[in-house]
């Protein structure tokens, strides 16, 4: 699935921070521009605040980067506010060493495993062009609203979708079954219609097929993760937690 932490979704764009100051990029809903800032800094700390999301989900994440534990709970609270005063209905916070006790919202994990396929179960793969980008972005958008942590992809990424060489549909019989994003031996999403997810694995896997391939997944996307443990996937390192600010 294409992250929030790596965009995608992808997700968060976690990235270096600045000396000083916020900085911000243009966002997107409905063709209208909305604005997103990456960079956050108070007089107590600097953290990473995520809102791409809020345009969509009403989500906003923080991560903070650094801050003295005496001020940590006041370097919360301001990033909380920011979040709050742009629009986040729901605000996650990343672990971090002080953290006060917080309810869970889910935790990343990267599940690994080799490659197979079952023949019976190979489907045609067509990849994603510019004129079909669209089209797989609506799609990946529509079945990841529900999964926590999972990137909206916006109408700028289209290009890099088409250009990636890694995306795909899955047809079988003329029909679509659903839509993978393969980077060499990684998996970065993959999205199925009702019981078709074993098919779109299988026809993913047959690109890598006995390579070592790997994904994240959230923990409480419990369809995906029991899907890769039937096929043989297992969790082989817990990568970060969110937890409830809001």
């Amino acid at each position: 699935m294409y992250m929030l932490h790596k965009s995608c979704g992808g997700f968060c764009h976690i990235l270096g921070l600045p000396k000083a100051g916020v900085r911000g990029i243009m966002g997107e809903k409905g063709g209208k521009p909305c604005r997103i800032f990456h960079f956050f800094t108070t007089e107590y700390g600097v953290a990473s605040v995520i809102l791409r999301e809020v345009p969509y989900r009403g989500e906003a994440y923080i991560h903070i980067q650094e801050a003295a534990p005496e001020h940590l709970q006041e370097h919360i609270r301001q990033c909380r506010d920011f979040c709050r005063a742009v629009g986040a209905e729901h605000i996650y916070i990343k672990e971090y060493p002080g953290l006060p006790q917080l309810p869970l919202h889910t935790q990343m994990v990267q599940m690994t495993g080799t490659a197979w396929v079952d023949r019976e179960k190979l489907c045609a793969l067509f990849p994603v062009t510019q004129a079909t980008a669209g089209r797989w972005r609506a799609y990946h958008n529509q079945r990841m609203a529900g999964v926590d942590n999972a990137a909206t992809l916006e109408a700028r990424e289209e290009a890099k979708i088409a250009d990636s060489g890694g995306a795909y549909f899955v047809h079988r019989d003329g029909q679509l079954l659903g839509i993978g994003w393969m980077e060499d031996t990684k998996l970065l999403t993959v999205a199925a219609e009702p019981g078709q997810g074993e098919r779109v694995m299988h026809s993913l896997m047959s690109l890598v097929e006995g390579a070592q391939m790997t994904m994240e997944v959230a923990s409480t996307n419990g369809r995906a993760v029991t899907l890769y443990q039937r096929l043989g996937f297992v969790a082989t390192r817990p990568l970060d937690s969110w937890y409830c600010l809001d």
